[in-house]
């Protein structure tokens, strides 16, 4: 009987250590939130009454009530592991749909243009996907001899705002286990800075390196740095991100589950990691300091904005009727050059802009019954989690990429998942076509609401001119990406009489254009259903019109044309 008593001591205390060690392995939250918790407490008691019944066995136990603590054990096991299930189904969102739905909050505004970011300002244009930045990124620290033995730049690549422009930034990292022991004690040395508008990376070396960081190890492991000091957090994921002053830091969002144990994920707070000295500093979601870009990420918001579109109106709304409902567009499978947004997500995709020193997630939404069309868009502010959307028809971002390929289908160019950027009043995908060794080898511009208005050149700010004068307007930008003020301004409309002499509509390029003879011989155009180009359906042969006309003879009519009508 002592025997057996030692023997369950030494088990216990033998498990104890184990499962101590797996947690450290692992690093599940102690939270009745985290499934990996549940799990570990279910294995515990599986694995305790197992040995419990080797221990009877050893120890000649012949009765049914010697093996009572291993059936106990197991039983406690099967019944947590039932509740857990039970759980999960109370937490779905078949019972909260509605719940579920209120967790985003969206607010339906008009005019898109007015918070993207200008084709005249290209300095603002995140237009770089994470693959592109990998390849500068890899291509700078391979001109450092003394740093690219020993180190590698880690492939998770930040998408942030810094000093008001777009930025993807890098940590370097250990190139080896080996290569941690020999260099632990001086840490990473710096990070690689790409800019997505300039098509450069930059190596900043720093005065003392980063130590806790997730290529260490053992408790210099930066993953298990944070989840000693918070063991009880919901830690899903980290980014690296700059201070105002340059300075590096890890940042972890901490989640809850608003609905029972396992539903309804959101984020309460962060948690911000000085890599170098360790510190650490904890931040409530709604007071976090201004330089901190991902407090949600893409992911999370395009999951939270798809229970709004699609379970406002209750989950069997969603299945049937579908009422109101819709979701995100979602690309094709191997469609995204960009694979960490669309391997993460289900297959759906998203582009980002910054617009002051927030960086905002935007992508298309669609209906259910989806045709290659989107009935609009939304903004996603990573930081506060404002979500904004703008009710526009047009092609969907996949249908815009296809196009822009169609435009190059010789060379077999892939093109990066878009931006969107404001072209003088117009809502404009922009995007970089990629040759087969990811290497960027034009750029090209799709007009959202007329996917077959496409523009490609070797530059930013030329592909932008060109499809600026598809338009039929004038260049935007110089080659600095600086404005053009003349186009702008439009100083160079003529003021012009004309009596009509002849007038037919003529469909170009899918656009439908009005061609004007004039008395005077003369041929005038204009786009028609643009402005108020379209009260021309009011005018007749021998009708005098007072119109503007730029050097290529295209004009628009004056916006007080429909109430005066022809002349």
């Amino acid at each position: 009987m002592k025997n057996r008593k030692v023997a369950y001591v030494v088990m216990t205390l033998a498990l104890a250590v184990a499962v101590f060690a797996a947690w450290l392995l692992l690093l599940p939250a102690v939270n009745p939130q985290d499934p990996l918790f549940w799990i570990f407490a279910v294995g515990t008691l599986f694995v305790w009454g197992l040995l419990a019944s080797v221990i009877e066995g050893k120890s000649g136990g012949r009765r049914r009530e010697d093996y009572k603590p291993a059936g106990v054990a197991m039983a406690c096991g099967a019944g947590i592991a039932a509740v857990g299930i039970l759980i999960a189904l109370a937490s779905s969102v078949v019972f909260h749909a509605k719940t579920y739905a209120g967790i985003m909050q969206v607010e339906e505004k008009e005019a898109i243009v007015d918070d993207l970011p200008s084709a005249q300002t290209t300095s603002s244009i995140a237009l770089m996907d994470t693959d592109s930045a990998a390849k500068l990124g890899d291509r700078k620290i391979g001109s450092l001899a003394e740093v690219v033995s020993q180190y590698d730049v880690s492939g998770d690549y930040s998408q942030i705002a810094y000093r008001d422009e777009p930025l993807k930034v890098s940590a370097l990292e250990y190139a080896g286990i080996i290569k941690y022991f020999r260099n632990r004690g001086a840490g990473i040395p710096g990070y690689i800075t790409v800019s997505p508008s300039k098509m450069d990376a930059d190596y900043v070396e720093l005065d003392e390196g980063m130590r806790y960081v997730p290529s260490a190890y053992f408790l210099e492991d930066l993953y298990r740095h944070v989840r000693l000091a918070y063991p009880t957090a919901l830690l899903d994921g980290y980014s690296f991100e700059l201070d105002e002053d340059g300075n590096p830091y890890y940042t972890f969002p901490v989640y809850e589950n608003r609905i029972f144990l396992f539903g309804g994920r959101d984020v309460k707070g962060v948690i911000a990691v000085d890599p170098v000295s360790g510190d650490m500093d904890y931040y409530d979601a709604g007071d976090v300091p201004n330089w901190i870009d991902r407090v949600y990420d893409g992911d999370l918001l395009c999951d939270q904005y798809n229970w709004n579109g699609l379970y406002s109106g209750g989950f069997f709304n969603s299945l049937f009727s579908q009422t109101g409902c819709r979701r995100i567009t979602e690309l094709s499978d191997g469609e995204s050059d960009d694979g960490d947004e669309a391997d993460s997500n289900n297959g759906v995709d998203y582009g980002y802009v910054v617009k002051g020193n927030d960086v905002w997630v935007f992508t298309g939404v669609t209906s259910l019954n989806s045709d290659q069309s989107n009935i609009g868009f939304i903004l996603m502010n990573e930081r506060t989690k404002e979500c904004n959307f703008y009710p526009i028809a047009g092609a969907d971002e996949q249908s815009a990429m296809n196009a822009a390929e169609g435009e190059l289908q010789q060379y077999g160019y892939r093109a990066s998942f878009p931006s969107l950027i404001n072209v003088d009043g117009v809502p404009t995908y922009i995007m970089v076509l990629k040759d087969a060794s990811g290497l960027v080898k034009q750029y090209a511009a799709v007009n959202v609401e007329q996917y077959n208005i496409v523009a490609t050149a070797d530059t930013q700010a030329e592909c932008i001119n060109r499809y600026n004068e598809l338009l039929g307007k004038g260049a935007l930008v110089d080659d600095s990406g600086q404005g053009n003020e003349e186009t702008v301004e439009q100083e160079n409309l003529t003021p012009v009489t004309v009596t009509i002499a002849k007038m037919e509509y003529v469909a170009v390029d899918g656009n439908t254009w009005v061609y004007i003879l004039g008395a005077d011989q003369q041929i005038y155009k204009t786009q028609f259903g643009k402005g108020a180009n379209e009260q021309i359906m009011r005018c007749n042969v021998g009708d005098t019109l007072q119109i503007s006309v730029n050097a290529e003879g295209v004009f628009d009519l004056p916006e007080d044309t429909a109430d005066e009508g022809a002349a």
